[in-house]
């Protein structure tokens, strides 16, 4: 009797003692790992709505999660390092900040999963083998809509009372561009507006599209580009210096002082982005996951800066807006 008694004393310490154990040891926390072409400033919206997403999904960055940020300042030679680094961090799952960004990190890993915050056209930038079977180690969001550029023109037109000669300044590189060029140019010759594309690579284009569109255009479009990304307040002060009415893809630019902007909500993308992130973490795989397009698009305009170039929008355009700053 007394040994029976022993040997389940004995068995309940050890149980015991184990349960303790196991309870002692600390609970892996997830790591993501964000990588931008551009600089913390030039994403500092995006990457709040990102956080924003994750805490209404229950985590606390430091406390259940932790977030890797490593950005190339443009400097996209930069980006395979940076994403070589993330890789030897062990990160659980990517974020990526645009296609340069996802082209690093894909290559860099074929393992870990990588959500794209947003691609102009993952499928032709060969990330995902379709949008509803990602196929891969790739899965996230899509920014394309090509048909918003004719919409933008559009725009232009509304609220300029001679318009005819359009700029357009874009990077030939950025996937989706091309399409968006081809819209354009479509809706512009129903209009009657001719078209003057410039490619801008790096800051020192962008200046000089500006000071030759000056006298040569009513008004400059601008497509998507990492250079115009990293810089939307010198961006803007161009366009005001020469007073030149400029429409952009991104509400950024017009709260760093551009005129107008209408395309997608990317604070929306990168708040969306966090599901894609959560549902990595507890299991699913991304080849599982279908890339969702964007749904929210916004019409955002800047009446000081209307003012400064000496522009007035017409009530019935202002009316349209989802936002006016003042």
């Amino acid at each position: 009797m007394n040994k029976r008694f022993l040997i389940s004393l004995m068995a309940t310490l050890i149980s015991g003692h184990f349960a303790y154990s196991q309870a002692q040891q600390p609970t892996k926390i997830p790591r993501v790992g964000f990588l931008a072409a551009t600089s913390p400033s030039a994403t500092a919206t995006r990457i709040e709505a990102f956080h924003r997403g994750l805490r209404e999904l229950g985590y606390v960055e430091k406390k259940n999660i932790v977030i890797e940020h490593r950005y190339a300042e443009v400097k996209l030679e930069r980006l395979s390092a940076l994403a070589a680094e993330l890789v030897r961090l062990n990160v659980d799952v990517f974020l990526t900040a645009g296609p340069r960004a996802t082209r690093a990190a894909k290559q860099a890993t074929g393992t870990i999963p990588i959500v794209m915050a947003f691609d102009s056209d993952p499928v032709r930038s060969g990330f995902v083998a379709s949008l509803a079977r990602p196929g891969g180690n790739v899965t996230g969001l899509s920014s394309l809509s090509p048909e918003i550029s004719a919409k933008q023109l559009e725009l232009l037109r509304e609220i300029i009372s001679k318009f005819s000669r359009l700029t357009v300044l874009g990077h030939s590189a950025v996937p989706g561009n091309a399409q968006a060029l081809r819209e354009m140019e479509l809706a512009s010759g129903a209009v009657d507006v001719e078209l003057r594309y410039l490619d801008a690579q790096d800051l020192k284009d962008v200046v000089s599209a500006f000071e030759t569109s000056k006298g040569r255009a009513d008004a400059v479009l601008v497509l998507q580009s990492p250079v115009v990304t990293a810089h939307p307040k010198q961006f803007a002060e161009l366009a005001a210096k020469n007073r030149l009415p400029t429409i952009y893809w991104s509400s950024e630019f017009v709260e760093a002082g551009g005129l107008m902007s209408y395309g997608v909500s990317f604070t929306d993308l990168y708040r969306r982005a966090a599901t894609y992130v959560d549902k990595i973490l507890k299991g699913a795989k991304p080849a599982d996951i279908p890339v969702e397009q964007a749904k929210k698009f916004e019409f955002v305009i800047n009446l000081k800066t209307a003012k400064q170039i000496g522009l007035t929008i017409p009530p019935n355009v202002l009316a349209r807006a989802d936002r006016v700053i003042k």
